[in-house]
Protein backbone atom coordinates (compact mmCIF):
# COMPACT_ATOMS: atom_id res chain seq x y z
CA UNK A 1 0.00 0.00 0.00
CA UNK A 2 2.75 2.03 1.52
CA UNK A 3 4.77 2.38 -2.17
CA UNK A 4 1.07 2.66 -4.46
CA UNK A 5 0.60 5.93 -2.09
CA UNK A 6 3.64 7.36 -2.24
CA UNK A 7 4.04 6.58 -6.51
CA UNK A 8 0.49 8.72 -6.28
CA UNK A 9 1.27 11.37 -4.67
CA UNK A 10 5.10 12.10 -6.03
CA UNK A 11 6.23 10.59 -9.15
CA UNK A 12 2.45 10.14 -11.50
CA UNK A 13 4.26 10.76 -14.89
CA UNK A 14 6.52 7.63 -14.65
CA UNK A 15 4.63 5.91 -11.72
CA UNK A 16 5.54 2.36 -13.49
CA UNK A 17 8.99 2.47 -13.00
CA UNK A 18 8.91 4.28 -9.34
CA UNK A 19 6.35 1.64 -8.22
CA UNK A 20 8.20 -0.99 -9.37
CA UNK A 21 11.61 0.22 -7.88
CA UNK A 22 9.77 0.76 -4.63
CA UNK A 23 8.84 -2.49 -4.48
CA UNK A 24 12.00 -4.10 -5.62
CA UNK A 25 13.29 -2.60 -2.41
CA UNK A 26 11.45 -5.38 -0.39
CA UNK A 27 14.02 -7.14 -2.07
CA UNK A 28 16.78 -5.67 0.94
CA UNK A 29 14.53 -8.43 3.34
CA UNK A 30 16.57 -10.83 1.49
CA UNK A 31 19.11 -10.66 4.41
CA UNK A 32 16.89 -12.14 6.66
CA UNK A 33 17.98 -15.40 5.32
CA UNK A 34 21.06 -15.49 6.73
CA UNK A 35 19.73 -15.01 10.40
CA UNK A 36 19.08 -18.79 11.96
CA UNK A 37 16.09 -18.67 12.55
CA UNK A 38 15.13 -16.56 9.47
CA UNK A 39 12.19 -15.77 11.32
CA UNK A 40 11.79 -15.02 15.01
CA UNK A 41 8.34 -12.94 15.78
CA UNK A 42 9.77 -11.06 19.06
CA UNK A 43 12.90 -10.15 16.54
CA UNK A 44 13.81 -6.78 15.80
CA UNK A 45 14.81 -6.25 12.45
CA UNK A 46 16.52 -2.62 12.80
CA UNK A 47 19.99 -3.03 13.95
CA UNK A 48 20.47 -7.19 13.68
CA UNK A 49 19.92 -7.99 9.91
CA UNK A 50 23.22 -6.73 7.78
CA UNK A 51 21.10 -4.59 5.00
CA UNK A 52 19.30 -3.03 8.40
CA UNK A 53 22.25 -1.84 10.16
CA UNK A 54 22.07 1.93 11.38
CA UNK A 55 25.18 2.83 8.25
CA UNK A 56 23.45 1.63 6.06
CA UNK A 57 20.39 3.19 7.12
CA UNK A 58 22.66 6.04 6.55
CA UNK A 59 23.70 5.26 2.91
CA UNK A 60 19.85 4.86 2.41
CA UNK A 61 19.55 8.48 3.34
CA UNK A 62 22.14 9.74 0.87
CA UNK A 63 20.69 8.09 -1.71
CA UNK A 64 17.45 9.99 -1.73
CA UNK A 65 19.34 13.11 -1.74
CA UNK A 66 20.82 11.75 -5.32
CA UNK A 67 18.24 12.75 -8.14
CA UNK A 68 19.81 9.25 -9.88
CA UNK A 69 18.95 7.00 -6.81
CA UNK A 70 16.26 9.09 -5.05
CA UNK A 71 13.60 6.94 -6.22
CA UNK A 72 15.76 3.62 -4.72
CA UNK A 73 16.74 5.31 -1.37
CA UNK A 74 12.78 6.77 -0.74
CA UNK A 75 11.93 3.12 -1.41
CA UNK A 76 14.77 1.91 1.36
CA UNK A 77 14.47 4.56 3.75
CA UNK A 78 10.76 3.87 3.74
CA UNK A 79 10.98 0.02 4.18
CA UNK A 80 13.98 1.02 7.11
CA UNK A 81 10.92 3.00 8.69
CA UNK A 82 8.20 0.26 8.28
CA UNK A 83 10.84 -2.21 9.71
CA UNK A 84 11.13 0.50 12.98
CA UNK A 85 7.44 0.96 12.90
CA UNK A 86 6.93 -2.42 13.32
CA UNK A 87 9.23 -3.37 16.30
CA UNK A 88 7.68 -0.34 18.29
CA UNK A 89 4.48 -2.13 17.93
CA UNK A 90 5.84 -5.70 18.27
CA UNK A 91 8.18 -5.06 20.80
CA UNK A 92 8.52 -1.70 22.08
CA UNK A 93 12.01 -0.83 20.54
CA UNK A 94 12.79 0.92 17.92
CA UNK A 95 16.17 -0.74 16.86
CA UNK A 96 17.24 -4.02 18.12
Amino acid sequence: MVPALVVGLFFRRNWTVAYLILVGTMLVDLDHLLASPIYSPSRCSIGFHPLHQLGFIGVYLLLCMLPKTRILGIGLVIHMALDAIDCQVTNGLWVN
